[in-house]
């Protein structure tokens, strides 16, 4: 019993500490774009030439 002595401030401390990290998130706008990362995810911008389909590979430019 003497250890809940211990354990009840400190899960008292973790959770106001994740409540703090929660709303400083927030409040430094972590939330606002929740779409852009999605949309992200499906473009192929860090791909090289060579690994691209056909169809979306930038055309050449010839040199004269």
């Amino acid at each position: 019993m003497n250890v809940l002595v211990y354990l009840v401030p400190l899960a008292l401390l973790l959770g106001l500490g994740g409540l703090f990290a929660f709303l400083w998130s927030l409040k430094s706008g972590q939330y606002d774009d929740l779409d852009g990362a999605a949309v992200r995810v499906l473009s192929d911008d860090d791909l090289p030439d060579s690994a691209r389909p056909a169809s979306s590979a930038a055309p050449e430019r010839h040199r004269s």
